[in-house]
């Protein structure tokens, strides 16, 4: 006879109400995508940006479709933001549940021409900054014994793209996934949860941007050519994976990652 099961019904499992997150360059983008579906799905939501005038604006579209929602400038790459950033939600909220640690950025840079000061800048984003969010988030999150810590990496962490050459961001996203992994395991016994996601090419302003110049009209065919699905991913494409991996119906889920991508790592 199988079990019975005893759990909530599977909808309710996928609800945020009464759980808080926040989100790392949630100003814009992906983060900004990431900010309205946690809120969209129940919870209250930092909105966390290097430029304080765009967290604002994303807060404000969050207020406005009733979200309780607080905007917060931080620079992930210095410890004391980012533990003046838990501090701030915790003055007002109380808890913490759910932390996503979107921030990023890259570059187009061949790897014989990489300076020291792009290695350093993209690092200390991409790998350093994820690193003291989370470190961040769990010291809030072990004492109530659950928390859910989502790191943004990306499809450029199991492939090395093409044509465009970006070895230091490619490096930094497959330092993700494996951080991913190591403090999924050492945190599990504390009920914390730490898995990732892995967006292929996507459509943001910033892609946009780049799309408009000459380099990216060379680049956008070759990009949709090597997709099996022959488009790139629109941002509400990103958003089911992240109240997923917030939820309780994520639960037994750490270390894992999820790749959005459209197919693109199956050729």
């Amino acid at each position: 006879m199988d079990v019975v099961l005893e759990a909530k019904p599977i909808l309710e499992r996928f609800q945020l109400d009464g759980r808080t997150a926040l989100v790392t360059g949630g100003g814009q983008g992906i983060g900004r995508a990431f900010a309205h579906a946690l809120g969209e799905a129940g919870a209250s939501v930092a909105v966390v940006d290097l430029v304080k005038e765009r967290a604002e604006e994303v807060a404000q579209e969050l207020s406005e479709k009733g979200i309780t929602s607080l905007a917060i400038k931080a620079d992930v790459t210095q410890k004391d933001d980012c533990d003046t950033m838990i501090q701030t939600i915790m003055d007002a909220w109380g808890t913490l549940t759910i932390g996503v640690n979107n921030a990023g950025i890259g570059d187009w840079m061949a790897a014989e021409e990489v300076t020291e000061e792009n290695w350093d800048k993209i690092n200390n984003v991409n790998l350093k900054g994820v690193f003291l969010c989370a470190q961040a988030e769990a010291k809030v999150m072990m004492p109530a014994g659950y928390g859910k810590i989502i790191n943004t990496a990306s499809m450029s962490a199991w492939i090395a793209n093409y044509p465009q050459k970006q070895v230091v961001y490619n490096t930094t996203k497959a330092g993700v996934l494996h951080m991913t992994r190591t403090l999924a395991s050492e945190w599990a016994d504390r009920g914390i949860r730490v898995n990732s996601i892995s967006p292929g090419y996507t459509r943001t302003k910033l892609v946009e941007d780049l799309l408009a110049t000459p380099v990216g009209q060379e680049m956008a065919p070759k990009w949709l050519s090597m997709t099996p699905a022959g488009k790139m991913a629109e941002v509400t494409d990103l958003q089911g994976a992240v109240v997923f991996l917030a939820a309780q119906v994520s639960d037994f889920m750490t270390g894992s990652d999820m790749i959005i991508d459209g197919g693109y790592c199956t050729w």
